[in-house]
């Protein structure tokens, strides 16, 4: 089942994402960097608002629910997540107030008074459906019912993809203040929508009228799983968003112009990094469920399962990692040329693909420990790295303008992924089989890179879906040839 619910993630998140991210494309090339920078500062105030709507219900929830779903207790599953919902649903309503009243505060002093507060209003409306999808979404991944979860998030892109490009091509005109318009109102309504059907199946199976009454008191339960998590995600959230809106203005203190500080970091933010975080579908999809499998694997003690789970996770994330890295190392030119044709970003692929390494692992390893109850942890690092990550920018940034920039963002991410990765290995005695999962990797993408960069002349669309074709199958036999990938690998 869970590899069955994987691969169906996979594949229903690898679509969508394919899709919203050439819708993406679509978008930064018809609003400008600069506008893209904008509502990037949007997007971070909105996900601390969304972390305080979530308040750590979603773990709750799986958790209780996967705890129960163990032991085959059908009315506490019942009873847990009427509660889990109601929680969530002061939660949402709390956050929405909240940031609908602080949003004039926040439009004049982060966002440069290039807007007016109608945007983050806007969102605000979105946040109670937001936290009981949360809730929702929960319940059906502890119950490994995943379809329902992937239907509604299916339907609710193409309804936010539609709605923006209705809004920002007939509606309303195309500029800055417009342009923002259109995106938070098309995922406002989008939410809504998912909301719905999440909710129909919801009272479908768990309906409230259906009461018992249960002396197990599941609201302690919630607050001991959700509150600490909550508390340390708004620091994080926190933290992060304060993080974002200080980049742009840290730039202005280097030399440059609003309007440049806002493109550099709508460039950087707003089109390379969702390109270089786009194959993590592959993984995040994946990740999603062990939180739940380990959760299951931890409450009955399975020791060996675990381990032997970790070596097959492991070894396919670090194969994955590397192969994107040495694709966009390769192929970075040719991406710009087809994605950006007005904007220069291949430069800055090249430079931040090493990340992907990183970025990818530590998605993994985040999930893997809130299964094993390790969520207090993983929220320390976080908060660590932004803390350390906010210092270098408040300093680094007027000194060294972009590269500054550059630096920061290595500095946390390589510093986020080791420190997670060495929690996981103390806790759970895993070892890294470092000459097979990055050593060989490594040497496969060096020589590959050599190749493609010499032998290799890409004029047009097709030749370009070649190239990629004979680079994923080299990369494939080289693994083999060097050892780094067996037949006993896929045995599970």
């Amino acid at each position: 089942m869970f590899l069955f619910n994987g691969i169906l993630l996979c594949f229903t998140g690898f679509l969508m994402r394919s899709i919203g991210m050439f819708f993406n494309v679509y978008i930064a090339n018809k609003i400008g960097s600069e506008a893209i920078g904008v509502y990037q500062l949007i997007v971070s105030i909105y996900l601390f608002a969304t972390t305080l709507a979530n308040s750590g219900i979603h773990l709750a929830t799986t958790r209780i629910i996967a705890e129960q779903e163990a032991f085959g207790k059908k009315e506490e599953i019942q009873q847990a997540s009427k509660k889990c919902f109601m929680y969530s649903l002061l939660m949402g309503c709390f956050a929405g107030l909240v940031l609908f009243l602080f949003s004039p505060f926040l439009t004049t002093f982060y966002l440069h008074n290039k807007i007016s507060a109608l945007p983050l209003r806007i969102l605000a409306c979105s946040l109670p459906f937001l936290s009981v999808s949360s809730c929702m979404n929960g319940y059906f991944s502890a119950l490994r019912n995943v379809k329902k979860t992937i239907f509604s998030q299916v339907f609710a892109e193409f309804f936010k993809m539609t709605a923006i490009y209705y809004l920002i091509n007939y509606l309303f005109p195309v500029n800055l203040e417009y342009s923002c318009i259109s995106l938070v109102l098309g995922s406002t309504l989008a939410e809504f929508v998912s909301f719905l059907f999440l909710l129909f199946c919801f009272l479908k199976e768990t309906p409230f009228l259906h009461t018992r009454n249960n002396k197990k008191n599941y609201t302690k339960q919630i607050l001991k799983i959700s509150l600490p998590i909550a508390f340390t995600s708004y620091i994080r959230s926190g933290l992060s968003s304060l993080k974002q809106l200080l980049i742009p203005i840290q730039l202005e203190k280097f030399g440059l112009s609003c309007e440049n500080a806002l493109s550099s970091y709508g460039i950087i933010n707003g089109m390379v990094m969702p390109l270089l975080l786009f194959p993590c579908t592959f993984i995040s999809s994946f990740s999603a469920l062990l939180i739940p499998e380990f959760s299951y694997m931890n409450a009955k003690k399975e020791k060996q399962k675990m381990n032997f789970a970790f070596s097959k996770i492991f070894q396919f994330c670090f194969l994955f990692s590397f192969f994107i890295m040495g694709f966009f190392w390769c192929f970075a030119k040719e991406l710009n040329q087809f994605l950006y044709p007005n904007v220069e970003i291949s430069f800055f692929l090249q430079l931040l693909c090493p990340l992907i390494v990183f970025l990818y692992i530590d998605n993994v390893v985040d999930s893997i420990l809130k299964g094993l109850d390790k969520q207090v942890g993983v929220m320390g690092i976080n908060i660590l790295d932004l803390v350390s990550t906010i210092t270098f920018l408040y300093f680094l940034l007027p000194l060294k303008g972009i590269k500054g920039y550059l630096f920061v963002l290595f500095f946390s991410e390589i510093l986020n992924g080791v420190l997670s990765l060495h929690l996981l290995q103390k806790h759970t005695h895993f070892s890294i089989d470092y000459s097979n999962w990055l050593l060989k990797p490594l040497l496969s993408i060096f020589l590959l890179n050599f190749l493609f960069s010499h032998f290799f002349c890409i004029q047009s669309f097709l030749d370009f879906l070649f190239s990629v074709c004979i680079f994923g199958i080299s990369y494939c036999i080289l693994l083999f040839l060097l050892g780094s990938l067996t037949k006993k690998a896929f045995r599970f």
